[in-house]
């Protein structure tokens, strides 16, 4: 009976530490689920959670709705949801409360003041409210459009998509270089919302010199859609011993613009690239021998180019048998 009693308690022992375990790691979890947020404007997406213990009989309700301007449409989904506490903690940081993810959510909320933050892509707006224990509903309005991008080449033709991306700069005061990035590698077609105002663009076609740059102005509740025009061709480089021979390996290649700059440099049977309007000169250098030859790119024409044994910049050394 009594070696009964004992194991009895033992046990009991047990399960009391595995529960205090459990609840320091549970209260460690929760710590680091806020650590590192601050008040936006945030990017990243908290987790879709609402802290179950706010969900009791001392809290109001509220509705959050969201619109991209002042008489729009309710924003249907796409949209996440933060909401803060007003007061920084030990960290410095405010507290996360809760988070959602879709259109109009409904939360449970401890009567107090919160800030409330949506982000709608790249568009955010924040609110503080005050919550009471009656149901109230909050309709926050984020100044936002949508913004779509494009490219062609003379004449309407279509770019390759692979070939070309943007990248999405705040605008600057007096339009002179790129402000800070809010979004790169944007692809051609894809719409990105942003808050209404002056966005400086970048399209790259390629991977070198064929850079367009514009300022784009971003209103709200309208998709702004824009089109640029490159002046660009792309080119394919190749040693051969005739015109229509085959490209001769291990050939180190250089490409310098009219100013001297080496924009491009590779060692392969070819050298691809997208290269701007503009004339440039290839350098070939195939063993001990040098090939050179000036050319002009034309926008919208590609092509190949032969560099032959006449363009050998010393003709006493042609190619080896």
């Amino acid at each position: 009976m009594r070696g009964s009693l004992k194991t009895t308690l033992s046990l009991l022992a047990l399960c009391t530490l595995s529960f205090q375990a459990s609840n320091v790691m549970a209260q460690e979890d929760a710590a680091k689920a806020v650590d590192g947020l601050r008040l936006p404007g945030l990017n990243n997406y908290a987790p879709a959670s609402v802290d179950d213990a706010l969900a009791i009989a001392d809290t109001g309700e509220v509705t959050l709705v969201a619109h991209l301007n002042e008489g729009g449409d309710e924003i249907p989904n796409g949209l996440v949801w933060r909401i803060f506490g007003t007061q920084p903690g030990p960290d410095d940081k405010l507290p996360l409360v809760a988070t959602a993810r879709g259109g109009n959510s409904v939360f449970e909320l401890a009567p107090g003041s919160y800030l409330v933050h949506a982000a709608y892509g790249r568009a955010g707006v924040t609110k503080r409210i005050t919550v009471s224990r009656e149901p109230m509903r909050e309709d926050l309005f984020l100044d936002a459009g949508g913004l779509k991008l494009n490219a062609i080449l003379p004449g309407g033709v279509r770019i390759p998509q692979n070939q070309l991306r943007f990248a999405i700069y705040e605008a600057t005061e007096d339009n002179i270089g790129d402000g800070a990035l809010i979004l790169p590698k944007v692809e051609p077609g894809s719409i990105v919302r942003l808050n209404s105002g002056t966005y400086h663009v970048v399209s790259n076609y390629g991977d070198i010199n064929a850079a367009i740059r514009s300022d784009i102005r971003v209103e709200a509740g309208k998709l702004t859609e824009a089109t640029v025009e490159h002046r660009a061709a792309d080119l394919t480089m190749k040693l051969v011993r005739e015109r229509g021979g085959e490209a001769i390996a291990d050939t180190a290649w250089s490409v310098l613009t009219d100013t001297g700059e080496i924009v491009y440099e590779t060692v392969s049977a070819y050298a691809s690239m997208v290269l701007a309007e503009g004339n440039y000169t290839i350098v070939a250098k195939n063993r001990d021998r040098i090939y050179q030859r000036d050319f002009s790119v034309v926008p919208g024409r590609n092509q190949d180019v032969e560099l032959l044994p006449t363009d050998l910049l010393d003709t006493r050394n042609q190619f080896p048998d």
